[in-house]
């Protein structure tokens, strides 16, 4: 097993150092990859309006004119989370950006395994890739006694 050592430097000088395997490596950026070429899919669709997703946007219950607003948070939240300084920001909006799609689809009583929970089958992967790659992260959530 390679084991990487990636090491940043801060803008006071300090090194952090992030002991990774290459496999796990690849795994979180093969997972943040889907995230944020799906995310790029649906903010671009919204600004663009194609008949099919204005059709479902008008079934979710929101106005045509929404969908540009919408794009654009969407596009800003998956910006934050393609950039590694900002990616834990970029994960928690994202979240709450899939929570809205969650209550759409809820509201609707959309089906639940192919609808309802697509948009938290997303946010799994976007925290799983930071999981997989942030030891601090990962010690955040289950700190070793």
């Amino acid at each position: 097993m390679t084991v990487l050592k990636i090491e940043m430097k801060t803008k006071t000088g300090i090194t952090i150092a992030n002991d990774i395997t290459k496999a796990r490596l690849w795994s979180a950026r093969a997972m943040s990859g889907i995230v944020i070429l799906f995310m790029l899919f649906d903010g671009i669709g919204k600004i663009v309006k194609p008949a099919p997703v204005v059709e479902s946007t008008l079934a979710l219950g929101f106005a045509e004119n929404h969908l540009a607003t919408v794009g654009v948070l969407g596009l800003l939240c998956t910006i934050l989370y393609a950039l590694p300084r900002t990616r834990f920001l970029g994960a928690v909006l994202l979240t709450g950006y899939l929570g809205g799609a969650v209550a759409a689809h809820l509201r609707v009583d959309n089906p639940l395994w192919s609808h309802m929970l697509f948009p938290v089958y997303v946010a799994i992967l976007a925290w799983g890739a930071l999981w997989l790659i942030d030891r601090k992260f990962r010690n955040l959530l289950w700190e070793r006694k």
